[in-house]
């Protein structure tokens, strides 16, 4: 990878082949590695390789998947279907419509990952435990459990009550923790690895956890606590939030965008924890493939034709309301130019092949099309959410280019590494965490902390702030970031309608995804969660 968009410590966990287990129930996967504490494991390179598949793992899915639960099952995101293309068996409408079930294959492939990402930590666990002690064993040893810590946490978040794996070696089979226990091991891990993580912020640590990854998931932890264990613990938030700012080690990027763009990296003040990736040795980010329409391919100067799928619905993208603000380059909706910013994207097509319902005698008469994206979605089969597959069709909708397309990309993957935990975050969760009670003992004011953003966002300064309006603010600023699921839940939102109407079930036991069936068929010791 180039040295100015991951660390060289990444490089070398990037070339390591990921150890993974294809289940929670398979404890006891080998350590296939040629090292032995005899002849490894004394140098810092040597433990960041050994660590290599805790990191490759969590590219697995992370911005496919387990992206897909967190965002299709909310406002923010919809695949839809282009003349039959997409259905795919209605797995992304199931989640648009919140009617998935435990066969799902999204469920399953998230699950799946996330615990093969557990495993991968306690059996690299256990190969540092028969080191000899030292400072870097004790380092990698923590950063080690913060990693198992956040694939709890995002396991926890999806699926509540799940098992706490065995450590590597035990043969027993695991049964369901409750949300409650998950909870408190996962506050108590990263407690206890917080101190001998590194305070450095570098090239040297980008992609690893430091105290600031430990802090802000503690922040996360304890702004969700009424929705996980049915406490508040908004003053704990703050206390989190707090130490990452009183830190100094972080500050807003003063261009949104370059938080997300392809050569962001270790220089982008905000980032705090990301997934590094890598168009050629470390794919697994798709948004531009996905996102964009085929024709955007002359826009961007891309080496790859786009699939057209992911889309936003209506009434999120309405919640962009201020035309200076910055924010809004993260969308493509209008008509469409080149990177010139004159020259229209034109589409070689005929009156049918604009529009396939046109019935006029001359439907096979050129045209040329000016691409125009539609800011609204107009279902020609509801049902199965299809748009039609002629112009008009994959037109239809307004696309999130976020993660700026890879034009360097041969593969349709590309080169943003994508961003779990920032700093804006942080600004956002601590002035939410005061308007819901929460102490302050720097006497910071919500109104003062969501303005740092909207400054950032070149929007006038709000008078004001409320929980409703914070909402809509972290609405416009975390947008496709996998945070909207885990928003809407805590803000009493998740039941609401949307998507045009589409969406209405408000069945409350999916707040929670089922354990896939594989999992139940695997593991007689757990228990489905309650509704499914």
């Amino acid at each position: 990878m180039p040295t100015n968009h991951t660390s060289r410590s990444l490089t070398l966990a990037a070339a390591l082949t990921a150890l993974l287990a294809t289940s929670c129930t398979d404890l006891n996967a080998p350590i296939e590695s040629e090292y032995t504490p005899s002849n490894f494991l004394s140098t810092p390179e040597q433990f960041i390789a050994a660590s290599g598949p805790v990191y490759s793992q969590m590219r697995n899915e992370v911005a496919k998947a387990y992206w897909n639960l967190q965002e299709l099952s909310t406002d923010e995101a919809v695949i839809v279907a282009r003349n039959g293309n997409y259905y795919d068996g209605a797995r992304y409408q199931q989640l648009s419509l919140h009617t998935w079930n435990p066969q799902n294959e999204f469920v399953r492939t998230t699950w799946e990952w996330g615990f093969s990402g557990i495993s991968t930590c306690n059996r690299t666990l256990a190969l540092f435990q028969n080191t000899s002690d030292g400072a870097f064993k004790t380092q990698f040893t923590a950063e080690l459990r913060t990693m198992r810590a956040l694939y709890y946490f995002l396991m926890m978040d999806l699926y509540g009550n799940i098992p706490l794996v065995p450590e590597f070696g035990s043969t027993e089979q695991p049964t369901n923790a409750t949300r409650q226990q998950v909870f408190t091991y996962i506050e108590s891990e990263l407690k206890q690895a917080l101190p001998n993580l590194s305070a450095d912020v570098s090239a040297q640590t980008y992609g690893r956890p430091t105290q600031g990854t430990a802090q802000a998931l503690l922040a996360k932890l304890y702004m969700n606590a009424e929705v996980y264990i049915g406490q508040p613990k908004y003053t704990e938030a703050i206390a989190a939030c707090n130490a990452i700012i009183k830190s100094r080690k972080y500050s807003l990027a003063a261009n949104y965008l370059d938080v997300f763009a392809v050569e962001n990296g270790p220089q982008v003040s905000e980032i705090i924890f990301a997934v590094p990736f890598d168009a050629n040795l470390a794919q697994g980010n798709m948004m531009s493939r996905f996102a964009l329409h085929q024709q955007m391919k002359d826009k961007f100067n891309l080496l790859f034709t786009p699939s057209n799928a992911s889309l936003t619905w209506p009434e999120f993208y309405a919640l962009y309301k201020e035309p200076t603000d910055t924010r809004n380059q993260q969308w493509l909706a209008g008509k469409q130019y080149l990177s010139d910013g004159r020259t229209p994207v034109l589409i070689s097509t005929t009156k049918k092949g604009l529009d396939s319902r046109y019935t006029g005698a001359d439907g096979n008469t050129a045209i040329s099309y000016h691409l125009e994206l539609s800011d609204r979605l107009t279902f020609r089969d509801a049902a199965k959410f299809d748009v039609g597959n002629d112009e008009l069709g994959k037109a239809q909708g307004t696309r999130n280019i976020k993660y700026y397309p890879d034009k360097s990309s041969t593969s349709r993957d590309q080169g943003n590494d994508l961003v779990l935990l920032r700093y804006a975050d942080v600004l956002l969760l601590k002035a939410e965490a005061i308007l819901r009670g929460g102490q302050d003992p720097d006497g910071a004011t919500p109104l003062a902390l969501v303005n740092q953003i909207r400054t950032r966002a070149q929007v006038p300064a709000l008078t004001s702030v409320d929980l409703n309006s914070l909402f809509e603010e972290r609405s416009r600023e975390m947008a496709w970031e996998g945070w909207r699921r885990n928003d809407l839940i805590r803000f009493g939102k998740w039941e609401a309608v949307w998507g045009q109407g589409m969406k209405t079930n408000a069945e409350t036991y999916r707040r929670i995804f089922p354990i896939p069936t594989t999992e139940l068929t695997l593991n007689g010791q757990l228990k489905q969660n309650p509704g499914y």
